[in-house]
């Protein structure tokens, strides 16, 4: 397939380039990027007219595609709320090109076989692909180690316990140790069980878990950050110069425990905080304390979020939304530049996983997707390719339209 996609806003991180100009791929392949007034890199091709398609982006953005370090497509399990396909339909519809699946399904993906059915599934999705987080402890009990090396070499990208913590620190440090020698990054969910969400509880295992990065040398990511606690500890830790990074979530950032109402759609562990912890996660982003923008996409079916709220699910659907909320959210309003806001949704999250950043450069890979930023729209169900709808952004008015490759036929 061969098009140029011209006029657009290209912004690629890697590069610090920020300019209106001309994306020109065939085969998959960038072949050519040209800034208004002069080529960037590559040449432009001499092609037939009628021999490639014309894609005019004006007013809208060229960036690359979307990392989610943080989702959880049920599979396999529980596929009523979603499988490999539907999840990878919904990143499409979100922007997102890559994904990190966590292992909390049933089975839990704790052995080589968990992982090589996943990646065996992912084989059918074309336009996203699929990285596997594994578990840390066998059926994620908490007592003994999984076989970290196996696992690895069935291409694991992290190990993580997600949806609980390790809670004895001398496993949470063997654990740090095998993934270290493995050379793969520790993905924390920070809370102590005794404490259960209070906010505390994530500052107590963000505070043991730096100490135990600090004494490993492990490289260790913190999931779902949500107090101005954690963010505080991370902040201190940086500055030491610890090989830590941490994530946040749109809910988090864009909403405060005002907004839950008792509504199983608004419940998520860790919970809606303060404000003046969306504050915090603000000046985190802001400053760099916080590395990451991710979904933390858990889908669960309308029976198990329309019931009574102490008995709901935990979690909320995100690829759909996260762009449009977090330019919307963050942009908008002055908190990050569109690149730094690109730079924690594709650049931060390929090096946190040991892989080539995209660029919009000549010989990449056309991992690129086209937003419409200057379109308002309401956040609908209509418009969601998962098979569960339990967002707490519905009808909520954004901005950042993402347009996956596969789709851009609906801007001509």
């Amino acid at each position: 397939m061969r098009f140029c996609v011209k006029n657009g806003r290209i912004i690629d991180p890697v590069n610090s380039f920020d300019q209106v100009g001309t994306v020109w791929v065939d085969g998959g392949m960038i072949v050519c990027a040209q800034a208004k007034n002069r080529i960037i890199s590559g040449s432009v091709p001499t092609w037939e007219p009628g021999s490639f398609q014309e894609i005019n982006a004006s007013g809208k953005w060229i960036v690359p595609g979307l990392i989610d370090l943080h989702v959880h497509f049920r599979d396999p399990g529980f596929e009523y709320k979603e499988d490999i396909l539907s999840g990878s339909l919904a990143a499409k519809t979100g922007g997102f090109t890559k994904v990190c699946c966590m292992p909390n399904t049933d089975p839990v993906v704790d052995n080589a076989d968990a992982v090589n059915y996943i990646h065996d599934k992912a084989k059918s999705v074309t336009g996203v692909e699929i990285f596997v987080v594994g578990a840390v402890t066998k059926k994620q009990a908490g007592k003994v180690l999984a076989n970290l090396e196996e696992m690895a070499k069935a291409g694991i990208c992290a190990i993580s316990e997600d949806g609980k913590t390790v809670m004895n620190a001398a496993l949470m440090r063997d654990a740090m140790m095998e993934a270290k020698k493995l050379g793969l990054p520790y993905f924390s969910h920070a809370e102590d069980e005794n404490l259960g969400s209070l906010a505390v509880s994530e500052d107590l295992i963000v505070a043991r878990d730096i100490l135990l990065a600090k004494d490993t040398g492990c490289g260790l990511h913190f999931c779902h950050i949500s107090t101005s606690g954690a963010v505080d500890l991370i902040r201190k830790a940086k500055a030491e110069g610890l090989n830590i990074t941490a994530e946040v979530a749109p809910h988090h950032f864009a909403l405060d425990e005002s907004s839950v109402k008792r509504d199983g759609n608004n419940k998520m562990n860790p919970p809606l905080r303060t404000r003046q912890d969306v504050q915090a996660l603000k000046d985190g982003l802001a400053d760099g304390s916080i590395d990451v923008i991710a979904t933390d996409h858990a889908p669960h079916a309308v029976s198990e979020k329309e019931i009574d709220f102490e008995k709901a699910q935990n979690g909320v659907i995100g690829l759909e939304t996260a762009f449009a909320v977090s330019y919307t959210e963050l942009v908008k309003t002055g908190i990050l530049t569109p690149s730094q806001l690109i730079e924690k949704m594709s650049t931060k999250p390929a090096e946190i996983l040991g892989i080539t950043p995209t660029t919009i450069t000549a010989g990449s890979p056309a991992d690129i997707i086209i937003i419409d930023v200057e379109s308002e729209y309401k956040i609908s169900t209509a418009d969601f390719s998962s098979k569960s709808s339990n967002s707490p952004f519905i009808g909520k008015n954004v901005f950042g339209k993402p347009y996956h490759i596969e789709n851009w036929r609906y801007l001509l």
